[in-house]
């Protein structure tokens, strides 16, 4: 009887310890599966990676070709003279923001994992770029029209300026004819001498040949009061010699929707008011050629 107690107490031990085929085959399916969408999981990131490698790569080239384009531009503007070269200044400053975005996406380009969760906010800086290269584009094409421009004008109105009465500048990114007040009224006055209407006939028939611009006349006079003229300040003075020039070039042939009149009185100084060939610059008309607004590059805002 002992002995067959012992019997019955191995088989039970024996028959607790062993797993179910049934289980084990289960088991073993399941993780061959897993082992395939494992697989499958990786081979998916791979292929995400490499496109997304392809479209970065893409616009990296895209970006160096416009980085060529406009370094052929400025070594081209460098030839006009440092007058000319003050009309790259803007796209100077958009080329350097151009540098910041690559160095930017190269950064990005060398964190694959990173790129791959952040899908939607690469193609989101990817937009931005595109959009930013288009700036650059229209930027590049203005400063080339700005440069011609400057040339044009500066070539055929050379004799008035070798001659004194006429300076041209480039302030602000904007050209300014400058002429001396002494040369087209007499003092405290706003009728245009037969001297001033001369040389005002000669820079009207230049700016009646520009297309697509407008242009600011503005009167600008030095520091010393009013005493015989009648006008009550250099306000209304300035400004009244800012509307008979602009009259006079309408009279002269250009089209009266394009010129507008200003007036700065004494406050708008090119030189202190300290002597008196100062003050004799600072009586002045300017005639600003106006920037279109498609000109001018977006300033991306701050996030």
């Amino acid at each position: 009887m002992r002995k067959s107690l012992l019997t019955t107490l191995i088989l039970v031990v024996t028959a607790t310890a062993c797993v179910p085929t049934g289980k084990y085959d289960a088991a073993v399916a399941d993780a061959e599966r897993a082992k395939v969408s494992l697989r499958e999981s990786r081979a998916e990131a791979e292929r995400r990676l490499v496109a997304k490698d392809a479209e970065l790569q893409t616009l990296k080239g895209s970006i160096r070709d416009a980085e060529a384009r406009c370094a052929r531009t400025l070594a081209e503007l460098e030839t006009t003279g440092d007058a000319a070269l003050g009309c790259s200044k803007a796209l100077d400053e958009a080329t350097a923001m151009n540098a910041q975005l690559r160095a930017e996406l190269e950064r990005l380009g060398k964190d694959a994992d990173a790129l791959l969760s952040a899908k939607g906010a690469l193609a989101a800086s990817l937009e931005q770029a595109k959009a930013r290269l288009e700036e650059l584009r229209r930027a590049q094409v203005a400063a080339e029209a700005r440069a011609g421009l400057f040339r044009d004008v500066a070539l055929r109105l050379k004799r008035m300026v070798d001659a004194g009465e006429l300076q041209i500048l480039l302030r602000s990114g904007r050209m300014v004819l400058v002429l001396p007040t002494d040369v087209l009224f007499d003092s405290g006055r706003t009728k245009v001498k037969p001297r001033g209407r001369e040389a005002l006939g000669q820079v009207a028939a230049v700016l009646a040949t520009v297309q697509d611009r407008r242009f600011q006349v503005a009167g600008h006079t030095d520091d010393e009061p009013i005493r015989f003229s009648g006008f009550v300040s250099n306000f209304e003075l300035s400004a009244e010699r800012g509307l008979a020039v602009v009259a006079f070039l309408i009279e002269s042939g250009m089209r009266p929707e394009t010129l507008s009149a200003a007036g700065y009185g004494e406050f708008d100084p090119i030189v202190a008011n300290d002597s008196a060939e100062h003050r004799a610059q600072n009586r002045r008309i300017e005639i600003t050629v106006q920037p279109n607004i498609d000109e001018f590059v977006a300033v991306p805002l701050p996030r």
